[in-house]
């Protein structure tokens, strides 16, 4: 275990990748279009007509350079993108691959764009090909919100909260084996630990403590109920807190959801019960 995972230190920005690609990422995505681009490039792509008019249409709508630029000799091609690849912001790196799945060539790019997700899911990215462009899954705001979550919860009375919170997040961002079903079991965990300290009651149920709190705390009953739901939800689905009966089919954006959705919910209940002067 990492000393940062001893002593609990994980951050969602610093999971998530948002506003930067790290090398595992870039280097994923480069192998996609190794892997499905430039490896059906053989020495003689002058003469073929399919690779012949791709290249030719990066270099003119995309890198926008001279087609007398384009050099005739296979590796020295490869060699020129893989130098500008690698050297691009982070934005500049989805521009290209984005641009490279709807570039006309005998690629299937609806596998491309299959590698790409499995890259970018496993590597945490905040973004994936949905319908054939790269759109954010995750938000600045949905960020702050979990890391907020983790902060206000940092004080002795609701270190419980605060660890189903870590935890939840490490299971959730874990490159190797990532545990969704128990990210979920953990978020949920977060906010009904929180409820229990409101209700000033350890033995209630989350729906319990909800219906202790909701007069204490002004809390609306749509969010009441919306909360509920996702409660019943993650006790039905997939076995979540229950027994597993079979393969989870829980996956990293139903984990984030509800990261996202427990944390926001957690720095409200908080803030209400401030208001009420009950103390957290």
């Amino acid at each position: 275990m990492k000393f940062s995972e001893r002593i609990g230190v994980i951050k969602a920005k610093d999971t998530i990748q948002l506003d930067y690609i790290d090398n595992d990422l870039r280097n994923g995505l480069w192998n996609g279009f190794q892997i499905y681009y430039l490896d059906n490039v053989n020495q003689q792509w002058i003469y073929n007509s399919y690779y012949n008019e791709f290249l030719r249409n990066l270099w003119h709508n995309f890198f926008k350079l001279p087609l007398d630029t384009l050099d005739s000799r296979t590796a020295e091609i490869k060699a020129q993108i893989r130098e500008w690849f690698f050297n691009w912001e982070w934005f500049e790196v989805y521009d290209f691959i984005e641009f490279v799945s709807k570039t006309k060539s005998p690629t299937n790019s609806y596998n491309f764009i299959n590698f790409c997700n499995g890259i970018l899911e496993k590597e945490i990215s905040g973004y994936r090909f949905v319908n054939g462009i790269i759109a954010p899954i995750t938000s600045e705001s949905e960020i702050t919100e979990i890391d907020s979550a983790i902060s206000n919860t940092g004080n002795s009375v609701l270190t419980g909260v605060k660890i189903h919170l870590e935890t939840a997040l490490r299971k959730m961002a874990d490159r190797n084996t990532p545990d969704y079903r128990n990210s979920i079991k953990e978020s949920i965990s977060a906010v009904e630990s929180l409820a229990k300290v409101i209700s000033n009651n350890d033995k209630d149920s989350l729906g319990g403590a909800l219906n202790k709190i909701k007069g204490k705390i002004n809390l609306h009953p749509s969010l009441e109920r919306g909360f509920k739901q996702i409660y019943g939800y993650t006790s039905d689905a997939d076995g979540i807190r229950h027994a597993l009966t079979e393969e989870s089919t829980c996956d990293f954006e139903d984990a984030k959801y509800i990261l996202v959705s427990s944390s926001a919910f957690i720095n409200y209940l908080i803030i209400k019960a401030n208001k009420a002067g009950i103390k957290t």
